[in-house]
């Protein structure tokens, strides 16, 4: 994987974070109006730290959030490998 290139694009940080965000909400039924406390945040990260299914849910989501389906292994194409910086459609 080409990973200082991912590394560099905020596309790749949103679609980690929203694969670790959204699995807690579902899992607990919350929405961003429930955490309007930094204890209530603290408190549903502990909660989820503790419950080997949430953590399961995370890494599947976060699994699937970082392969690249366009490709037949789980490495990106050799193409991808060669990138500086993220494709542009030119």
């Amino acid at each position: 994987m080409n990973w200082k290139v991912r590394i560099r694009n905020p596309q790749f940080w949103m679609t980690v974070g929203l694969s670790v965000i959204t699995p807690l909400f579902a899992y607990y039924g919350i929405t961003g109006a429930d955490l309007t406390t930094w204890q209530s945040v603290w408190t549903l990260i502990l909660d989820a730290v503790s419950n080997p299914y949430v953590l399961a849910l995370i890494a599947v989501s976060t699994y699937n959030a970082i392969l690249d389906p366009t490709t037949a292994s789980l490495s990106d194409s050799s193409r991808a490998l060669t990138y500086n910086k993220p494709k542009r459609d030119e």
